[in-house]
This record gives C-alpha cells, sequence and structure tokens, in this order.
C-alpha cells in the first residue's frame, strides 16, 4: 500500500490522478480509483479499442478539418490522417501513450517505406526492429521520448525491444487479454480457434458452444463482479458502474457476455481486427484481413506527407482547449473519457467545446452504457447548443467492430 501511495504522489502520475480520484481514499472506491491510477500510469493501450472507420465516416472527416482528438495507442491519431485533416492536436495525460504516438510519427515520417513502417509496427517476431530504431528513428525522437524507449527493462533488454516481437501484447490491455485467455485455457476453450472459422455461421457456432457457456461459470462471474477485474481493459471504477447498470441484477457478466457475442459474430473475422487481438492476439498478417487504416499500403504516401500535422499535447483536452482560439476547431474525438468525469468537469469540457467549435462542428464519443449521458449531466445553456445526430450514433454503434462499448454518440454544432 505504501508502494501505491508513493506511485500516486509522483509527478508521472499526477495528472491522471487528477482525472481519476473523486473519493476519499479510505472509501472503498477511493481505494479502487487509486489503485486504477496507479495501474494506468503505464503503458494501457498498445492498440486503441475504438474503431478508427466508424470515427470518420461519422466524424464527415474531410481535407482542411481541424480535429483535437484523444490521442491513447495512436492507431486513430494516424487513422484520421487518411483523411487529409488540416490539423490534428492529441492530447493524452499518459506519458507512455505520448512516447508510443511520438515513435509512430516518427516511423511515419523516417522509416524508408511501408513494408518497413508495417513490419514494425503490425507484424510479430521481426528480431531487426531494434536496429531499425536505432538508424532510423532514435535521432529524431525528443530527448524524453527516446529515454522512455532506451529505458532498461528488469529483463535487461531496452523497453524498444518489445517490438521486436508482438508489441500489441504489451500494456495493460495486453495482460489483460493474456489473463482471458489463460482463464479460458484452464476451463478447457481456445480463445484462438474461432479465427479459422470460414463464414459468420462458423464463427456463431464457436461463440454459442465454446466462449459463452464461459459466463456461467461460478469463478469467472465472482471475478467480474469486482471492479478492478475490468482495470486491464481501461475502465475505471466509475465507468464499471455505469457497465453494470446496463444489466437489471447489475450482472456485469451478462454485459460483456453481449459484448464478446458482438464482437466474435456480428463481422466476418477477416474484416475484424479487433477480434484477432482479441482472440488471436495478433493481425491478420499472413491470411490477408483487414488491418487499420493506417497500416495499410494505399495510404502511406499521403499520410508520411501529412505526420507534420499532428501535434502532440501531454495535458487533459479541457486544457488544450482553453488556449484554442473561439471557432477554431471544427472535429472532436472524445473517445470514452467523459465517463471518467464528475459534473464539473463535464460542463468545463463542454463550455470550450462550445466557445471553440466552428459552424457544423461535429463531436464523438463512446459511452459504457447504452444512452449519451449528456441530457442528464449537461447544462442547458451548453446542451442546447448541441444537436444529437440520432441516425449517425445508431450506424455508429452497429457498425464499431471493437464491440466493448454501449453506445456511439454524434453531436453537431447548431448554427
Amino acid at each position: 500500500m505504501a508502494g501505491l501511495a508513493a506511485g500516486l504522489r509522483s509527478r508521472k502520475n499526477a495528472k491522471i490522478r487528477d482525472a481519476v480520484l473523486q473519493h476519499g481514499a479510505l472509501s472503498s472506491a477511493g481505494v479502487s480509483e487509486r489503485l486504477f491510477a496507479w495501474l494506468f500510469s503505464g503503458l494501457v493501450y498498445p492498440q486503441i479499442w475504438e474503431d478508427p472507420e466508424v470515427d470518420v465516416a461519422a466524424m464527415r472527416l474531410s481535407p482542411g478539418h481541424r480535429v483535437v482528438t484523444i490521442a491513447s495507442g495512436g492507431c486513430n491519431v494516424l487513422s484520421y490522417l487518411t483523411a487529409r485533416p488540416a490539423r490534428i492536436d492529441a492530447v493524452d495525460l499518459n506519458e507512455a501513450h505520448i512516447a508510443l504516438n511520438r515513435l509512430k510519427l516518427a516511423g511515419l515520417a523516417r522509416l524508408p517505406g511501408h513494408a518497413d513502417f508495417r513490419r514494425f509496427f503490425a507484424e510479430d517476431d521481426q528480431v531487426h526492429n531494434t536496429l531499425a530504431y536505432d538508424i532510423f528513428l532514435a535521432a529524431s525522437l525528443d530527448e524524453p521520448t527516446r529515454r522512455y524507449w532506451n529505458a532498461r527493462m528488469a529483463n535487461g533488454r531496452r523497453r524498444i525491444a518489445a517490438f521486436n516481437g508482438n508489441f500489441r501484447r504489451q500494456g495493460l490491455l495486453g495482460w489483460f487479454i493474456a489473463t482471458a485467455h489463460l482463464v479460458a485455457r484452464l476451463h478447457g476453450v481456445d480463445p484462438r480457434a474461432i479465427v479459422h472459422s470460414k463464414s459468420l455461421r462458423e464463427q456463431r457456432r464457436f461463440f454459442d458452444e465454446r466462449l459463452a457457456p464461459l459466463f456461467d461459470r461460478p469463478t469467472i462471474r465472482f471475478m467480474l463482479a469486482r471492479r478492478a477485474s475490468l482495470f486491464g481493459l481501461g475502465i475505471p471504477p466509475a465507468q464499471y458502474d455505469e457497465l453494470a447498470a446496463e444489466d437489471r441484477e447489475r450482472q456485469v457478466a451478462k454485459v460483456l457476455k453481449a459484448r464478446l457475442e458482438k464482437l466474435a459474430c456480428h463481422f466476418p473475422i477477416n474484416e475484424n481486427y479487433f477480434a484477432w487481438q482479441a482472440f488471436a492476439r495478433r493481425y491478420p498478417i499472413t491470411e490477408n484481413g483487414a488491418l487499420p487504416l493506417y497500416l495499410r499500403a494505399e495510404h502511406f504516401q499521403h499520410m508520411r506527407e501529412d505526420a507534420g500535422k499532428v501535434h502532440l499535447h501531454h495535458q487533459n483536452i479541457t486544457g488544450l482547449l482553453a488556449a484554442k482560439p473561439a471557432r477554431s476547431i471544427d472535429r472532436y474525438v472524445l473517445l470514452d473519457a467523459q465517463d471518467w468525469m464528475s459534473d464539473a468537469q463535464l460542463n468545463a469540457l463542454w463550455t470550450e467545446i462550445s466557445r471553440t467549435a466552428d459552424r457544423g462542428a461535429r463531436v464523438i464519443f463512446r459511452t459504457a452504457g447504452t444512452q449519451t449521458i449528456l441530457p442528464a449531466r449537461l447544462a442547458p445553456s451548453l446542451l442546447d447548443q448541441w444537436r444529437y445526430d440520432t441516425e449517425e450514433s445508431e450506424r455508429g454503434t452497429r457498425l464499431d467492430r471493437s464491440a466493448i462499448y454501449g453506445g456511439f454518440h454524434v453531436y453537431e454544432r447548431r448554427d
């Protein structure tokens, strides 16, 4: 407990702590929040768990647009470049995420070609990636980022050596997926087998016969009834409670079963790289399946030309917007950050969004629950400036291949 307290007092964790902590240190909720803040201080998302193709369509993202987004693992930021916006400001409270985004941008700008870029960020067991880092990338990185990737780990290797193996297995999310696989195998189920399905019908059969029964196991239901069980998905206590509220009996196992059913059954397996990451723990490279937008060859050259349009900021999104001029932003991507916020934080954010939004601005975000949280929590004077796009929200919720969120929401500025 002393180590946890010391970690939370560190400068590194200060921004995350301020965003997460809402209860007293001695309360049950407060202990959960502090544990989550400590876990969240390192790498969480080696790959984001929101579908950028849904984002691009819902934003109606076009050349000339000015975008503000939360960075996370950076797959979204780079994927937005495929639409050639004028500028992307990406913020994150997590230093590891900032370092990962800077590495990806350096790779986009400095690696010799698309094959090298894909090999570095998508393929497994590429033992020469550290050499590529030393030759092409290290010198172009700022000192904090270079220090992060050159840091020696407990095994004596530099942190950048994770790219020699399977980087998607790193971080809190990688640990969570590995643990889920171990639990499934202990119950006689190998989740990797689903990727060999030849049709949606076969995927459905595998889910119904192998995966769905796991959620009826008493040990699994017991584990999922604890808030800390989903910290590995980046779900803080407040968001866990929103997730639980989706079931009348507050049984998170039922909610997660429904979300996993969508991931496993609603999209052809080779069109859903999120399912590959969840079930096979890799991308479908040799099977010629779909890759994230930013890793596809057809986008590489103009993404490389536009890499300088991305500006990274180690701060919260409200603070960034407060420094922006009025009517200077066209598109906002909030991911699921609002689920973490108090009412005061939420209203402060939307005050800045409303001030900086230009004509026709659009805001997209996700929620653990199915409904938008704004009508119940946002001041009417702010909410009245925005129109909820029901059709686009329903479409995004249906088409989001990551399947983990209950709702995808789109708001458009009233002019």
